[in-house]
């Protein structure tokens, strides 16, 4: 997706839900879409979030095969289907997606609190037709490297979902804090902390710092596992991701330091009972009071 930062009058572009109607996909489609790069958004001037613009919708529209061929790009399926589509057993297509050959694109809990990953389509039929695959698909064994990654536990289903879901969270970044928040939703606070002593530097990140794109309610048992999927987990994955934020945040720092409060001089207490306050002034006779106490005067000092 474009990091266009220019916005647009809301007559000249859609929210996600009407955009979404316009172009004759379901909500979820569409935020895949624009998570691939398909459909491109702008800033909302408002602050509500990112719109479609109307020329985007005519862009898209004028495409070839419009809506059919949107709609396979977007189109993503499970394990069962996507075995089916590849003519493997299940078993098979899980210890490729183990192995990280095939790639989730999204995921979701059951009603179990299971971890379901779902696949684009498109990349599925792409795999089956590359001839160089085909070992992998037809040879009643692994090779014996990736056996061994596999009798080793290694599942790398999550990390190539968060680099999958980093890179759509860059994308719509729009200047350096946004990616600094894009790359520290994938770390726990401990090494944010480490990374980000300053605390209203670090306040400032987490603002733009995005949680799972799935999950229940905080605390919940559902939070805590979308919470784990987030949270980058292996050695080198972590390295990673502080090496990319501290550059992020040197170049972040120098276009726009982060907000702190500012320093105001309190003003001076002018109560009576205060040390060193000015005492009140006596108020200033009206001219009728005046008036009043001279032509008394003349009374009383008459014969």
């Amino acid at each position: 997706m474009s990091g266009d930062t220019i916005t647009k009058p809301h007559h000249l572009s859609f929210a996600p839900g009407r955009a979404a109607r316009e172009l004759g996909l379901k909500r979820g489609d569409l935020d895949l879409a624009v998570h691939l790069g398909l459909v491109r958004t702008v800033p909302d001037e408002g602050g509500g979030g990112r719109r479609v613009l109307r020329s985007e919708i005519e862009r898209l529209r004028a495409g070839a095969r419009f809506p059919e061929s949107l709609l396979e790009r977007v189109t993503v399926t499970g394990t069962t289907e996507g075995a089916a589509m590849m003519h493997v057993p299940a078993g098979r297509f899980t210890r490729l997606a183990r192995l990280g050959l095939v790639v989730p694109v999204k995921w979701y809990l059951n009603r179990y609190r299971a971890v379901v990953w779902l696949y684009l389509a498109e990349e599925l039929e792409q795999f089956a037709a590359d001839e160089t695959n085909a070992p992998l698909l037809k040879d009643r064994r692994m090779p014996e490297g990736l056996r061994a990654m596999l009798d080793a536990g290694v599942d790398l289903r999550p990390r190539n979902w968060r680099g999958r879901h980093r890179g759509f969270l860059l994308r719509q970044a729009d200047d350096p804090w946004e990616r600094a928040g894009a790359l520290a939703a994938f770390l726990d606070p401990v090494q944010i902390a480490e990374i980000v002593p300053d605390p209203y530097e670090r306040s400032h990140v987490n603002r733009f710092r995005p949680g799972p794109p799935a999950s229940g309610a905080p605390g919940s048992p559902a939070a805590h596992i979308a919470e784990k999927l987030m949270t980058a987990a292996d050695p080198d994955e972590i390295s990673l991701l502080r090496a990319d934020l501290t550059a992020v945040l040197d170049e972040a720092r120098e276009k726009r330091p982060a907000p702190r409060p500012t320093r105001s001089r309190a003003p001076a207490p002018t109560h009576p009972g205060h040390i060193g306050a000015p005492p009140p002034e006596e108020p200033e006779p009206s001219r009728g009071l005046l008036s009043w106490l001279c032509r008394r005067t003349v009374r009383t000092a008459a014969p």
